[in-house]
C-alpha cells in the first residue's frame, strides 16, 4: 500500500480537527471490579468464543480468562449499573482470523472498535446488522473485503460509522446508509461511485461528520448537501474524482467547520460565497483545476487556521485584504497556484504561521519583509519565487527555529560561513542559488554535534572547500568530523573532486538512507560500510574505487539500489547477495519504500523527496518519487572474475541486472527466471559460455537483454520476448 504525502496531510489534519469539535467516544465504566453486580455468565462465554476465534499477535487478550471478573479484562468496559459489557475497544490489536458470531450474545453491547487489525480479508460479518444496542461501529483499516452488508442500515440507533479501507471493501450505494441517528458517517475508499440519487429527503439533523474521500465518484458535486446546512460540521470529499465547478451552496453550510475538496478534478473559480463559512477552521482546495482570483471574501473567515489553495491555475494578486480577518490562521499551502503575492514592504499580517508553502508564486524581487514577524514558523518553502539579492541577516536569526526550509531555485546571494542554523534544522534546501564561501565553516564546527539535520541540498551554487553537496567546487578529502551528523539520513557528494579515503567516523551516522559518493577519486570499499544496516541507496559510480567488493555488502538487507559501476574492482562477485531480503522479498516492512513514497523526509508541516541518476538501461535518468520501483544491482565496468553466482537468482525482486563490461566466465545462472521481475539483463562482454538457459523465455517482464560479445552458443530460447529484440543484443557469440 502506498500513500502520498498529500493523503498523510490532510489525514493529519482531519484528525487534529476532531477533537474540538466533538467527542468521539461515549461515557463507559472502567474499574478494578463491580461490587453487588451480577456477572452475567453468557457474556463471559461470548467473549471468550470470541477470543478462542482471534490470533492475538498483540497479546491484548491475555487478561481475558475465565476465572476473572470481565469487567476487569483490558478492552472490555461494563456499565456501571448493570455491570453487562457495554463497550469493547479492540483497535490497534494485531488481531487477526476472523471475527465470531458469539458477538450477537452480548445484547447490550453499544460500542464496538476492531479498527487497525487484520481480519484476514474476511467479509464484514452479517450478523452485526443484528446487533440492535450499537451506537458506534469502526472497522476501518481492519482489512475486510467485500460488499459492506446492506443489514447494517437496520441498526437504527447507530450514531456513529466508519467502515474506511484500503482492501477490497466496497458499497455499491449509499441509500441504505443513512440513518436517521447518525452524527458521524466515515466510508473512505469504499469504491463508491455515485452520491446519487438525491438523498434530500432522509432526516439530516443529526448528522455532524461526513467522510467519503478515496471514492470514485467522477460527477459534480450534488446540490443535496445543502440540506446538511444546520448540522454538518465537517466534510471530507479529498481524493474522489469530483468534478465540475463548486457549488455556491455549499459555502452555504453555517455550521461547516472543516472542508476537504483537495485532489480532485473541480474546476472554476472559488465562489465569493466562501465569505460565508463564518465557522471555518479547515479549508482545503488544493491540487484541483480551479482558476481565476482568490476572492477578497476569503479575507472574512476569521476562525481560519488553515488554507489550502495549492496546485490550481489560479491567477491574479493576493494581498493584504485577502488576510485581512485571518488572525487564527496557522497554515498555508499555495505553491504552484500561479500567484502573485503583492503587499506592502511595511506590512504586518495578523497571524502567525506555522507552515508557510509558498513554492512557485511570484514573492520577489525583494526578499519579504513580512517574514520578520512570523516569530512560530516551524516550516517555510518559497522556491522558484523569484527572489533575488542578499538574504538578511534577520531571516538566519529567524531561520534558527525552522525545522524546514526550503529557497532554492532564486536567486539569493549569502556568504555560508555568516549562516548559523540552529539544533532545530533538519532540512535545508538552498540549491540552484547564489550561496558562496566555505561550506566546512558552516558544519564543521563543534556546535554541528547539536544539530539535528537530515538534508541539506546546496547544489549548484559557488560554495568552495571540502565538504557540500554536488555539483560545487569541492576538492580534498572527507573530513573525519562529519561523524558527529549522527541524524544524518542522506549524504551526497557526488560529481565533485574528492578524494582517498571514506573516513570510518561516517559509521556513526547510522541512520543514513542514501550514500552518493560517485564521480570523485576514492579507494576501497570500507568493510564497516555493512553496519549501515538503514542503507536504501548505495551509489559509488564512477569514482576509481580499487579492491574487492566486501563480503559485508550482504549485510545491508533493507538495501535497494546498490551502484559499484565503472570503477576498477576486481575479485568475484559475492555470493551472499541473496541475503540482501530488500531485493528477495516483497512487501518489506521498510516503511520508507513500502508505506510512503520512498526518500521522503517529512514532517506533519513539509516534505523532501531525494532523487538519484541511475543508468538501469544503459541511459541515466533521473529516479525521484518513482525511487520506489526500483530494486537495481549495477557492477558493469570493473574487473570483476569468476562465475555469476547461482545464489544471485534468489533476488526475485530486482528489476535492473547489469555485470556488463567484466571477465566474468562459466554459465548464466540456470535459474535466473527465478528472478521474475527482471526488467533489464545486461551480461555483455564477459566471457560467458554454455547456452542460454531456456527457462529465460519466462522473463515476461524484460525490456531489455544484451547478452553480446561472450563465448555463448547455441539457440535463442523460443519465447515471444527474447525473439523481439534486437540481434545485436547477441553479436559476438558463437
Amino acid at each position: 500500500m502506498v500513500t502520498s504525502f498529500a493523503t498523510l496531510l490532510h489525514v493529519f489534519f482531519l484528525v487534529w480537527f476532531l477533537p474540538a469539535t466533538f467527542s468521539l467516544s461515549f461515557f463507559f465504566f472502567k474499574a478494578e471490579s463491580i461490587s453487588n453486580v451480577f456477572c452475567y455468565e453468557k457474556d463471559k462465554q461470548a467473549l471468550l468464543i470470541l477470543k478462542r476465534g482471534l490470533t492475538d499477535h498483540g497479546h491484548v487478550l491475555s487478561s481475558w480468562f475465565d476465572h476473572k471478573d470481565y469487567c476487569i479484562w483490558d478492552r472490555v468496559f461494563c456499565n456501571k449499573k448493570t455491570g453487562r459489557v457495554a463497550e469493547l475497544h479492540l483497535n490497534n490489536s494485531r488481531l487477526g482470523v476472523e471475527i465470531s458470531g458469539s458477538l450477537l450474545q452480548l445484547e447490550h453491547l453499544n460500542y464496538l472498535d476492531l479498527s487497525y487489525n487484520d481480519l484476514n480479508c474476511t467479509p464484514i460479518p452479517t450478523f452485526l446488522g443484528s446487533m440492535y444496542s450499537l451506537t458506534h461501529l469502526d472497522l476501518h483499516w481492519a482489512n475486510f473485503r467485500g460488499l459492506i452488508p446492506h443489514q447494517l442500515g437496520n441498526l437504527s440507533s447507530l450514531r456513529y460509522v466508519s467502515l474506511g479501507s484500503d482492501s477490497d471493501l466496497y458499497v455499491d450505494n449509499l441509500h441504505w446508509m443513512f440513518v436517521p441517528s447518525l452524527s458521524e458517517l466515515c466510508l473512505q475508499n469504499c469504491q463508491l461511485d455515485s452520491l446519487n440519487p438525491s438523498l434530500g429527503f432522509v432526516n439530516f439533523t443529526s448528522l455532524r461528520d461526513l467522510e467519503l474521500s478515496g471514492n470514485h465518484f467522477n460527477h459534480e458535486i450534488p446540490n443535496w448537501f445543502s440540506n446538511l446546512s444546520t448540522s454538518l460540521l465537517i466534510l471530507d470529499l479529498y481524493n474522489s474524482s469530483l468534478k465540475g465547478n463548486i457549488p455556491p451552496s455549499i459555502f452555504n453550510l453555517e455550521k461547516l467547520e472543516y472542508l476537504d475538496l483537495g485532489i480532485n478534478s473541480l474546476n472554476g473559480p472559488i465562489p465569493l460565497s466562501v465569505g460565508n463559512l463564518s465557522c471555518m477552521r479547515i479549508l482545503l482546495l488544493d491540487r484541483n483545476q480551479l482558476n481565476g482570483t482568490i476572492p477578497k471574501s476569503l479575507g472574512l473567515l476569521s476562525k481560519l487556521e488553515t488554507l489550502y489553495v495549492g496546485k490550481n491555475p489560479l491567477t491574479g494578486t493576493v494581498d493584504e485584504r485577502h488576510f485581512r480577518k485571518l488572525s487564527k490562521l496557522k497554515n498555508l499551502y499555495m505553491s504552484e497556484a500561479g500567484l502573485f503575492f503583492n503587499v506592502n514592504s511595511n506590512w504586518v499580517p495578523p497571524f502567525q504561521l506555522d507552515y508557510a508553502s509558498m513554492s512557485s508564486i511570484k514573492i520577489g524581487p525583494n526578499f519579504p519583509l513580512w517574514l520578520q514577524s512570523q516569530r512560530s514558523l516551524r516550516s517555510l518553502d518559497m522556491s522558484m519565487s523569484r527572489i533575488s539579492g542578499k538574504a538578511p541577516g534577520w531571516f538566519w536569526n529567524l531561520a534558527s527555529n525552522i525545522t524546514f526550509i526550503n529557497l532554492s531555485n532564486n536567486h539569493i546571494k549569502c556568504d555560508v560561513s555568516d549562516i548559523f542554523l540552529g539544533s532545530t534544522v533538519q532540512r535545508l534546501n538552498i540549491a540552484n542559488n547564489s550561496f558562496y564561501g566555505p561550506i566546512s565553516t558552516f558544519l564543521c564546527q563543534k556546535k554541528i554535534r547539536k544539530y539535528k539535520s537530515k538534508v541539506l541540498d546546496a547544489s549548484n551554487n559557488l560554495l568552495s572547500g571540502i565538504l557540500s553537496h554536488w555539483s560545487n567546487n569541492l576538492e580534498g578529502r572527507i573530513p573525519y568530523p562529519m561523524g558527529a551528523l549522527v541524524n544524518l539520513q542522506s549524504l551526497r557528494l557526488q560529481n565533485n573532486s574528492i578524494y582517498g579515503d571514506i573516513p570510518s567516523s561516517l559509521k556513526k551516522c547510522s541512520n543514513l538512507r542514501l550514500i552518493d559518493m560517485g564521480d570523485n577519486h576514492l579507494s576501497i570499499i570500507p568493510l564497516w560500510i555493512g553496519e549501515m544496516t538503514n542503507l536504501l541507496v548505495l551509489c559509488l559510480r564512477s569514482s576509481e574505487f580499487k579492491g574487492y567488493i566486501p563480503q559485508q555488502i550482504c549485510q545491508l538487507s533493507s538495501l535497494r539500489i546498490l551502484d559499484f559501476a565503472n570503477n576498477s574492482l576486481s575479485g568475484s562477485i559475492p555470493n551472499c547477495l541473496e541475503n540482501i531480503s530488500a531485493m528477495t522479498f516483497p512487501n518489506s516492512d521498510d516503511i520508507s519504500f513500502s508505506y510512503f513514497v520512498p526518500l521522503v523526509y517529512w514532517d506533519l508541516s513539509a516534505f523532501y523527496v531525494e532523487n538519484v541518476q541511475l543508468g538501469p538501461k544503459g541511459k541515466e535518468m533521473e529516479y525521484k518519487e518513482n525511487l520506489k520501483l526500483v530494486r537495481l544491482i549495477d557492477l558493469s565496468s570493473n574487473n570483476l572474475s569468476g562465475s555469476i553466482p547461482a545464489e544471485i537468482s534468489n533476488l526475485s525482486e530486482l528489476r535492473f541486472f547489469n555485470l556488463s563490461r567484466n571477465h566474468l566466465m562459466g554459465k548464466i545462472p540456470k535459474k535466473i527466471a527465478s528472478m521474475k521481475e527482471l526488467e533489464s539483463v545486461d551480461l555483455s562482454r564477459n566471457h560467458l559460455s554454455s547456452k542460454i538457459p531456456p527457462s529465460m523465455s519466462n522473463l515476461t517482464f524484460l525490456s531489455l537483454l544484451d547478452l553480446s560479445y561472450n563465448n555463448l552458443s547455441g539457440r535463442i530460447p523460443s519465447s515471444t520476448q527474447l525473439q523481439s529484440f534486437d540481434a545485436l543484443r547477441c553479436i559476438g557469440n558463437p
